[in-house]
């Protein structure tokens, strides 16, 4: 696998951005350009494009499997055009896309594109899917922040991304309303894989209630608990999970 930070300048943010992204080395004897599928795979509210190579194995885990993942700086926005703030939804689910795309050799097909994270990153990779699911194929939530209530824990956060808690649904982030409409509406329908650890006191409760939204309706969709807390020992085993799980 090769790699590669990517700086660039973001005409949707306005500002320099970056990613990582890990991209299969073509063997010599192949002179036409592959097109891979890819793995967008979003870091959580703490990190940043770096943290999923440096604190999991995940590059040693794809290295067989002929996929690519690219890994976006979002820092704390939630994956969101932010009340007071930049237009990070634009961004991861617009401008990333076709960048990415045009920098390195991505398939652009539904059926090779998909979208994990953690905790934050969680509620990105679904939001995305769902949102998108002419897009994407397949999310994977880890210890995802399925329940934005917890956010009125911080308000400074709250009121800087959402504005507050009534700007969650206004702004299309609230992921159960989200789910219901994706799954009415005509047309695909993304797998959906949504894991968390027993011990985790931050998340477990909010993930148990977005299964409840999600258990009745027409998705392929696997819930697991495990045991494990919010931490990366549970992570490096989930993303592990995830790529077995991934319809490659």
């Amino acid at each position: 696998m090769a790699s590669i930070d990517c700086n660039f300048f973001s005409e949707t943010l306005g500002m320099a951005s970056s990613m990582r992204v890990f991209l299969p080395e073509p063997e010599r004897r192949h002179t036409a350009r592959a097109q891979y599928p890819v793995l967008y795979l979003l870091h959580g509210l703490y990190d940043d494009e770096t943290t999923w190579g440096r604190f999991s194995s995940v590059e040693r885990y794809v290295s067989t499997l002929g996929l690519a993942v690219v890994m976006p700086n979002v820092h704390r926005s939630y994956y969101t055009n932010m009340k007071h703030g930049y237009r990070y939804w634009d961004f991861v689910s617009d401008e990333l896309l076709y960048k990415s795309r045009a920098l390195f050799p991505l398939s652009s097909k539904r059926e090779h594109t998909f979208v994990a994270g953690l905790s934050m990153g969680g509620y990105g990779a679904l939001k995305l899917a769902l949102s998108k699911p002419d897009t994407f194929a397949a999310a994977a939530s880890l210890s995802g922040s399925c329940d934005l209530g917890n956010l009125r824990k911080r308000p400074e956060e709250l009121a800087l991304v959402f504005g507050d808690a009534a700007g969650i649904r206004q702004s299309g982030g609230d992921l159960s309303e989200l789910a219901r409409h994706c799954a009415q509406a005509r047309g695909p329908k993304p797998k959906v894989f949504q894991s968390c650890g027993t011990e985790d006191s931050s998340m477990l409760e909010g993930n148990r209630r977005f299964r409840e939204v999600m258990a009745p309706l027409s998705f392929d969709y696997q819930y697991e608990e495990r045991p494990g807390q919010h931490d990366w020992a549970y992570w490096d085993q989930a993303i592990q999970r995830v790529l077995r799980w991934l319809p490659l």
